[in-house]
């Protein structure tokens, strides 16, 4: 039926044309569409038929089901009674699948369009089919050995250290002037706010992974996925479980374990390492984020009655207007819901705060002594580096010792739990080496490590009174060891103040003993 129906096709049969690329980069990269059209009009003109409507597609052949071929089905089965021919430019523009192309064929015929093309003379006998067939498959292979090759060149420049993939945040592509291709360079400032944002989890000052959420939120520069203020929580964890970003790539789905990358990194593998051990460790309960700003001392004060931590609120009088308290919430306290002015209980706090200051004189001797650990831990330097190399040479001696096992054993289990330990100890061994090349190189000199600390040092209550919510939240932990219990009668009660205040006040009072070098090395303060 279809032969007859082709061969009665002449000047004024109503033609369609159909055109695809396999991504839509080479929509905009190239001129694929427009000459496939071009080259379809002209076999049109040839053949007599009259063009009344393209459709175009931009991604993969293997699919069967795409827009535009979805689009050009309709319109021939609304145009049945009167059949279209569609025009293509090649068969791989059908399809780059055998299953794929069968099926197109198929719903193209009983949609009533006939196909046609300049490059191939589309038959209904076995003969003609049997090549239809033999270009299809032809396709098919062509699409698949194009896909493993391009696999294959990613996969190697993943083992040489290249990123492959699209320049994830913080990152773009620079072409490298050593002939290596195009290499992941910093993006500023995404670069510089992802290295903060990291390297704060960290350290502790984000404890949670909403509060690293909020802080990117707060960047004007950086993307957004909704509405273009909030991040998902899934990229926040992405962003923090990417080895990436530490310097080193890996490709497990490839079989390409952990290695250095040809990148420079936001953050070391140390940090990246302490990273993980926080995601791994047990949940902290987020920061909160509608009154922290208004009360600073929420969840830090205690009551002193029963040793729970003081809540905060605005309450509303009678006039309307609001006023802030500090409360305790415990059921059973005998301070239960009997409020606190926030005025009078952070003055109390700042009042202590001005207390902890020292004497100009004690920084001289503070100095002093951060001089004598900051040259004893250079001079344990050398022994520390030793005893590295030696925890190294013993990775190293494991990892051989486990690849002998895995050219031994035939289980397939087995093997993949000592690949498992291989990754697994391939990782320490970095870190290893990480920590031997930084081992006695401080960053920065003595005057620059400890400028922040003296300024801390020399008055905690300048820093909490500039208002920062992190800043306040960082006094309240190097100023304090615990909690500071407050009295609703008697105001705040005698606390557990930090080590360094503890030296500076027994040095102020003349008990200069507790701040020999050793009581600091018992502290294991790490200067360097």
């Amino acid at each position: 039926m279809e032969t007859h129906e082709r061969n009665r096709n002449g000047p004024g049969t109503k033609a369609i044309i159909y055109c695809r690329v396999s991504d839509p980069k080479q929509t905009t990269r190239g001129d694929g569409l427009n000459s496939q059209e071009t080259r379809c009009r002209e076999f049109a003109k040839y053949k007599g038929y009259d063009v009344v409507s393209v459709f175009k597609d931009d991604m993969s052949g293997k699919f069967h089901t795409r827009p535009g071929m979805q689009e050009a089905l309709s319109f021939l089965r609304k145009h049945r009674k009167s059949p279209h021919v569609l025009i293509i430019d090649d068969i791989t523009r059908l399809a780059r699948g055998l299953e794929a192309h069968i099926k197109l064929r198929s719903d193209i015929s009983a949609a009533g369009g006939l196909l046609e093309s300049p490059s191939i003379e589309f038959g209904e006998d076995s003969d003609s089919i049997l090549v239809e067939n033999l270009l299809a498959s032809v396709s098919q292979h062509q699409r698949q050995k194009n896909g493993e090759q391009t696999k294959n060149r990613m996969r190697a420049r993943i083992q040489n250290g290249y990123w492959p993939f699209q320049a994830p945040i913080g990152y773009r592509y620079e072409r490298s002037t050593g002939g290596h291709g195009k290499v992941l360079v910093r993006d500023e400032p995404n670069a510089t706010i992802l290295q903060e944002a990291l390297e704060g989890y960290a350290s502790g000052r984000f404890q949670t992974q909403v509060e690293v959420k909020r802080f990117l939120e707060r960047q004007p520069t950086f993307p957004k996925d909704l509405n273009g203020r909030e991040i998902r929580n899934q990229r926040v964890y992405e962003v923090l479980t990417r080895c990436l970003y530490s310097g080193y790539i890996e490709h497990s789905d490839w079989g390409v374990s952990l290695r250095k990358g040809q990148h420079e990194g936001l953050i070391d593998f140390s940090t990246f390492q302490k990273i993980q051990d926080r995601l791994t460790s047990s949940a902290k309960a987020p920061a909160r984020k509608d009154i922290s700003s208004d009360f600073p001392l929420r969840g830090f004060i205690q009551c002193d009655d029963c040793g729970e931590a003081l809540t905060a609120c605005w309450s509303t009088s009678k006039t309307g207007k609001k006023h802030p308290y500090y409360l305790c919430k415990t059921k059973g306290c005998e301070s239960y819901r009997k409020s606190i002015k926030r005025d009078q209980l952070e003055g109390d706090f700042e009042n202590l705060l001005q207390a902890l200051e020292p004497s100009k004189g004690l920084f001289k001797v503070a100095k002093a002594m951060f001089r004598d650990i900051w040259d004893a831990r250079l001079a344990q330097a050398a022994d520390a580096s030793k005893a590295i190399k030696k925890d190294i040479h013993k990775t190293e001696k494991q990892i051989e010792a486990l690849l002998d096992r895995i050219v031994e054993s035939g289980t397939s289990s087995v093997i993949a739990a000592y690949e498992k330990r291989i990754a697994e100890l391939e990782a320490e061994k970095i870190f290893l080496k990480e920590r031997m090349a930084n081992n006695g190189k401080p960053l920065r000199t003595l005057e620059e490590s400890f400028e922040l600390a003296l300024r801390f040092l020399s008055s905690p209550w300048n820093i909490w009174n500039n208002g920062q919510v992190a800043w306040q939240k960082t006094v309240l932990r190097l100023a304090f060891a615990e909690p500071i219990r407050y009295c609703r009668n008697q105001g705040v009660r005698t606390p557990n103040i930090s080590f360094p205040f503890k030296v500076l006040g027994e040095v102020s009072t003349a008990k200069s003993e507790m701040a020999r070098l050793a009581q600091f090395e018992r502290n294991r303060i790490d200067l360097v």
